[in-house]
């Protein structure tokens, strides 16, 4: 499977517009300059995971032509769900009037303008984002990504000693390559299977496609580009077991030539007393077995929510012929409230979409997942050629319909009366 684009465009969050009046022409410098520095260079600079710099006149004109088509097709930014600013975090999403206002200037010519009009570029915090993690985990070895082929799923094993279970306030992955690693999921075992598959591997790591290959015991979430890290609220935490191995799966994507990656992962502990266990969960599709040539194949999936919670974030997943998902919550009273739609999927943006506001679910709300799946020979990412019916599983060619839940239980007061229990906590893999 091949990357989607060569570009992967920041988010354009919510800006104010220098638009020019009707009869001024729209330069770099005074209009296009302000969206791209605030907006694009947090990933399109030396040394980050955008594969080209966007920092100056002569770096975006080169781009402009490619810019303006990915944009207009919506290709880019990396941003699949429909709702914006208002409701999660990082939100990646442009206006019309922003996605016309940078074709109007490469339509003109992309002018320069006056050099008094440009704005300075954003100062960046360079390594850690959060400042120096409590914990640095990496692999033993560089991996060794080769020239050509398909891409490669690889989860390495990085082992923890803490005596006694500890709880993470925030995640950071730290790319190697950037050129090479299109995103990366953390997983953690207790059981230590993963240790075994990585020793019957003669490589660094083992091939893991789909899941890690064991059930986890939790997630430490992840990384795509244009995420950054961001902090837990103040009395929530990911639980890190006590002698866990954090399992890093690594998407990587081939360039053309061999290449060396050694993605590492910091991790910052809570500083402040935990109150509540941030908790991870999937709803599911029950029936998944999609026929060949099938444009249109609908599938949902409901669960029940068995007392009063928050929910934190949702992460949508499916694989490479799914088409749309939506979730939606019905209260007990009866109303709905719409979670998440994804109108496009695409498989190699995989987001994790963190609500601004948590959304209180009450106990009796039922959680509804819809999907629908595009199995014919006009999709061109149906890997099948021609189409065969596709079933639910982990490899490349088969499918996953679910979208996990992360939540905090609302009658849990840790240390007061300890962890609630009988509450369902961990990533649980459809097979």
């Amino acid at each position: 499977m091949n990357h989607p684009a060569i570009l992967c465009l920041s988010a354009f969050a919510a800006v104010s517009l220098h638009a020019a009046a009707a009869d001024a022409p729209v330069t770099f410098t005074k209009n296009i300059a302000p969206l791209i520095f605030e907006n694009c260079t947090q990933c399109h600079r030396t040394g980050e995971v955008g594969p080209f710099p966007l920092t100056n006149f002569a770096e975006v004109k080169k781009k402009a032509e490619t810019i303006a088509t990915a944009l207009g097709d919506r290709v880019m930014p990396p941003w699949r769900a429909d709702e914006g600013a208002e409701k999660f975090h990082d939100a990646r999403v442009l206006k019309p009037e922003q996605i016309a206002l940078f074709e109007q200037w490469v339509k003109a010519g992309t002018p320069e303008g006056e050099a008094n009009d440009l704005p300075p570029l954003p100062k960046y915090p360079a390594g850690w984002m959060l400042g120096e993690p409590d914990l640095v985990l990496k692999p033993a070895q560089s991996y060794e990504v080769a020239a050509e082929g398909n891409d490669v799923y690889q989860a390495f094993v990085l082992p923890t000693t803490f005596p006694a279970d500890r709880y993470v306030a925030a995640v950071q992955v730290r790319p190697g390559n950037a050129a090479v690693v299109h995103h990366v999921l953390l997983f953690l075992d207790t059981s230590g299977r993963a240790r075994e598959l990585d020793a019957a591997s003669p490589e660094p790591g083992y091939v893991s496609f789909g899941g890690p290959g064991f059930l986890p015991n939790g997630s430490l979430g992840g990384w795509a580009p244009g995420s950054f890290p961001r902090r837990l609220a103040e009395g929530i935490g990911m639980r890190l077991p006590k002698g866990a191995d954090v399992v890093m799966q690594v998407h990587y994507h081939r360039t053309g030539k061999p290449e060396t990656d050694a993605t590492q992962i910091g991790i910052y502990f809570a500083k402040e007393p935990v109150e509540k266990r941030m908790r991870i969960f999937p709803i599911r599709a029950a029936k998944l077995r999609i026929p060949a040539g099938e444009a249109n194949y609908g599938t949902e999936g409901w669960l029940p929510i068995p007392a009063d919670v928050t929910l934190q974030a949702i992460i949508p997943h499916m694989h490479l012929i799914g088409k749309e998902m939506t979730v939606t919550a019905r209260l007990p009273d009866g109303t709905e409230k719409k979670l998440i739609h994804v109108p496009d999927w695409n498989f190699n943006w995989q987001m994790n979409y963190r609500f601004i506001e948590p959304v209180k679910l009450p106990r009796g709300t039922m959680i509804h997942l819809a999907a629908r799946f595009d199995n014919s020979e006009a999709n061109p990412r149906n890997p099948s050629k021609p189409p065969r019916e596709v079933r639910r599983g982990e490899g490349t060619t088969d499918e996953m319909c679910m979208a996990f839940l992360a939540y905090t239980v609302d009658a849990e007061h840790i240390p007061a009366n300890g962890e609630v229990t009988g509450f369902p906590d961990t990533f649980v893999l459809a097979k």
